[in-house]
């Protein structure tokens, strides 16, 4: 693992390219949702991840159950609630705002589970982050619903459910156990799909889809997931994790900035303060403990 104290221009780029492709996906994601019913979007996004690189990739040595417990908390808990948020019940900017939520429902879950105590900082940062979601409670401009705002919550705290999970699994090759937990996403999934958007949709969508769709079909599975995944597992693997998580920070911005720029989704001052807000509390989440060690350790005689 890299000592240096700055990472190399190289993988910095690379990092915020990987950041970028995660922020802007929003949009790709509204793109396909257009034509693309939510579940199958979700169907189609998990079983290319799966196909065909489950045949360069061998199986992780962990648990099927591990596995499948990732793949229906992160395909059809995460996945599956946010795209049918996303149809027509919350912006992509703000979704991609409100999912980053997922950080402080993994931290309370990881507590509760160990029996640890929640540190200062951590409610200081999560009073902030729920401050922003208030804010955005407040305003109805039609950027999102109670439902849609709902919807992308539970699917953060399915994506906390996951990274428990995944946590669970150990030393892996993450790009690898994300592409064989994608197997078991795709049935549970495929089954809401017939149920929530109907054989007929289906067929139709599939027949009519142009190019486009098919292109951010396969953005969802081979630049979000594949590269995505691949590249922040490469980078974790050659540097300290607490250069390289910072940098998701940077997804709402790409997300709510894609938006704006893509979509002409508006940038209001109330968004921009929920903005703050959440990702101020994301920050102190991140960054306080480590600061208040720093300051609470003894010097050095």
């Amino acid at each position: 693992m890299t000592s240096s104290a700055l990472l190399p221009l190289r993988h910095l780029l690379l990092a915020i390219a990987v950041v970028a492709i995660w922020g802007s996906n929003f949009v790709v994601i509204k793109y396909a949702l257009a034509v693309m019913p939510p579940m199958t979007l979700a169907v189609l996004r998990f079983a290319i991840a799966f196909m065909p690189a489950c045949f360069f990739l061998p199986r992780p040595a962990v648990a099927w159950r591990n596995l499948a417990g990732y793949g229906l908390f992160v395909g059809m808990g995460q996945f599956g609630l946010l795209y049918l948020a996303m149809r027509s019940e919350i912006s992509p900017g703000l979704a991609s705002l409100v999912i980053q939520t997922q950080v402080f429902f993994t931290l309370l879950l990881a507590v509760r589970l160990s029996g640890e105590r929640v540190q200062a900082t951590t409610w200081l940062g999560l009073a902030l982050a729920v401050a922003g979601i208030a804010v955005i409670v407040a305003h109805t401009d039609g950027s999102t619903t109670p439902l849609g705002l709902g919807l992308v919550l539970a699917a953060a705290l399915s994506w906390a459910c996951g990274n428990l999970v995944g946590k669970r699994a150990g030393s892996v090759n993450m790009l690898a156990y994300v592409v064989w937990s994608s197997a078991f996403a795709v049935p549970p999934l495929l089954v809401l799909a017939l149920l929530v958007d109907g054989p007929d949709r289906i067929t139709t969508a599939l027949t009519t889809a142009d190019a486009g769709t098919w292109a951010a079909v396969l953005w969802q599975s081979f630049a979000n997931t594949l590269f995505g995944y691949g590249c922040w597992a490469w980078l974790l693997a050659r540097h300290p994790a607490a250069r390289i998580v910072p940098m998701a920070l940077l997804v709402p911005v790409f997300g709510m900035g894609a938006a704006a720029m893509l979509l002409g989704e508006p940038l209001p001052g109330w968004k921009l303060l929920a903005a703050t807000l959440v990702m101020a509390g994301l920050a102190i989440n991140l960054f306080g403990p480590r600061l208040l060690a720093t300051r609470t350790r003894p010097a050095q005689g």
